[in-house]
């Protein structure tokens, strides 16, 4: 473990002192070494975000709430906040309206250098700071562990790419009937003909075969309960009211269109950025921009 140093007893003394108050349902810390001097009214309020399960395991049976992101170093303080910030969602940890107090270090092993407030939910008003609210983009109908899901999976191909070389795919989950009949088959379908039980992106091996399968062109077609139905979907939908920023491309101009013309909703990974768009009525609801790339 990492020495203290001697101004991190006054940051999280200030930390502890603020979170203590009724303004602020939770104290998020990001990052995989436990917190010194955690007292128990501080510790009902913790959630620690740490980068594996088996971390996670030992937080809890240290009676601190954790859930795991990806270990990923080249995702900055906010895309990591975001990722746990959907996976405290996930766990029903955190309910839209909430206010959390953030703590989050550069690295995961490194002690927390950073302060941030974020309010869980959509903004009440136009002059609200954007910075300071995490709009979820859900959908009733999609659990939020199959939306936390397919999110880790794109930002896991955005960034390692497939065999050395960038890649990119995009992810339509939900109103799969309307998705179908607004689309059609590319090549064969890597799905057909197996079980549900086996194609479940909930499943580690279903996630490992979405990654090798996002190489295919075309889109995945995911049902709302996380059941993979199709890859290699060719989507078509009427394009001449479809606006995607200065500099996307077919990938997204899809995504953009499919979830503006039906319930569902889009996750495109690009391939020259690894950047993750979440869209939702044909805009852009969700960004997690990776610094570097493995490849």
């Amino acid at each position: 473990m990492s020495p203290i140093p001697p101004p991190l007893d006054d940051f999280l003394e200030a930390a502890f002192a603020l979170v203590r108050k009724k303004a602020f349902a939770h104290l998020l810390y990001i990052g995989d070494l436990p917190l010194p001097a955690v007292t128990p009214a501080v510790k009902k309020k913790l959630t620690q975000a740490v980068t594996s399960e088996p971390q996670r395991a030992v937080a809890n049976a240290q009676g601190v709430f954790a859930v795991a992101i990806p270990a990923y170093e080249g995702l900055s303080r906010q895309e990591k906040l975001k990722l746990a910030l959907l996976a405290g969602v996930s766990a029903a940890r955190f309910k839209e309206g909430e206010t959390v107090l953030v703590i989050v270090g550069k690295r995961a092993t490194s002690w927390p250098d950073t302060l941030m407030m974020v309010t869980i939910g959509r903004r009440q008003s136009e002059n609200a700071t954007d910075d300071l609210h995490f709009e979820l983009p859900s959908d009733d109908r999609i659990p939020s562990q199959v939306l936390e899901g397919l999110i880790e999976q794109a930002v896991t191909i955005g960034i390692e790419g497939w065999e050395g070389h960038p890649i990119g795919t995009l992810f339509v989950v939900g109103d799969t009937s309307r998705v179908l009949e607004r689309s059609k088959q590319l090549s064969m379908n890597p799905f057909q003909g197996y079980p549900e039980s086996e194609k479940n992106l909930l499943n580690p091996m279903v996630r490992d075969a979405l990654r090798s399968f996002a190489v295919l062109d075309g889109a995945f077609v995911i049902r709302e309960d996380g059941v993979v139905l199709a890859a290699g979907r060719y989507l078509q939908f009427g394009d001449s009211d479809v606006k995607v920023s200065l500099g996307l491309g077919a990938r997204h101009m899809a995504a953009a269109g499919i979830s503006r013309e039906s319930e569902a909703m889009a996750i495109c990974v690009s391939q020259t950025s690894g950047a993750v768009r979440v869209f939702r009525k044909g805009e852009v609801v969700l960004q997690i921009s990776p610094r570097s790339r493995r490849i």
